[in-house]
C-alpha cells in the first residue's frame, strides 16, 4: 500500500474530518422571470442558511446588480430587472466571501456588528474581527 492509499484510508476511516466548504450548504438560488422582475424563489432559505437579515441580503444584491427591489408577503425576493441564475448565484457567492465567511480561518461561524457607522465580521470559531465591506 502506498502513502497515498494509506492517507485516503485513514481519511475514509477518521471521524469528524470535513471540508470547511461543507458546514456552509448553501442551494443555488431559484431564480425565475415575472414580466420585468426577477424573482428568487428561495430567497428566504437562502438568508436562514446564511444566518442573514434578509434585508441585508438584499440590500447587498441591490448594490451588486445596480437595481432596486423588495421582498415580497411570501418572503421571496422580487428584483427589478431581469437576471439569470448564474448572476444571482455570482452575487450570493460575493455576499458569503463579504460577509459571511471568516477571511482568516475560512469558517462561516461568524456574527455581524455594529460599531458606529461600521459593520464588523466577528468570527465565533477563532475569535478574528474585521471589517465588512461598505455598506454604502
Amino acid at each position: 500500500m502506498d502513502y497515498d492509499d494509506m492517507l485516503d484510508r485513514a481519511a475514509s476511516e477518521t471521524a469528524g474530518v470535513s471540508d470547511t466548504d461543507e458546514r456552509l450548504t448553501v442551494p443555488d438560488p431559484d431564480v425565475r422571470q415575472e414580466g420585468s422582475v426577477t424573482v428568487v424563489e428561495n430567497f428566504r432559505t437562502l438568508c436562514d442558511r446564511l444566518d442573514r437579515e434578509p434585508d441585508h441580503l438584499l440590500q447587498f444584491f441591490q448594490r451588486e446588480v445596480g437595481t432596486s427591489g423588495h421582498i415580497d408577503e411570501s418572503g421571496r425576493a422580487r428584483i427589478t430587472g431581469a437576471f439569470d441564475a448564474d448572476r444571482i448565484g455570482d452575487a450570493t457567492e460575493a455576499y458569503i466571501d463579504g460577509f459571511v465567511r471568516c477571511p482568516e480561518c475560512g469558517l462561516p461561524d461568524t456574527r455581524l456588528e455594529n460599531e458606529g457607522d461600521v459593520t464588523i465580521l466577528r468570527c465565533e470559531a477563532c475569535g478574528a474581527r474585521s471589517a465588512t465591506p461598505s455598506d454604502g
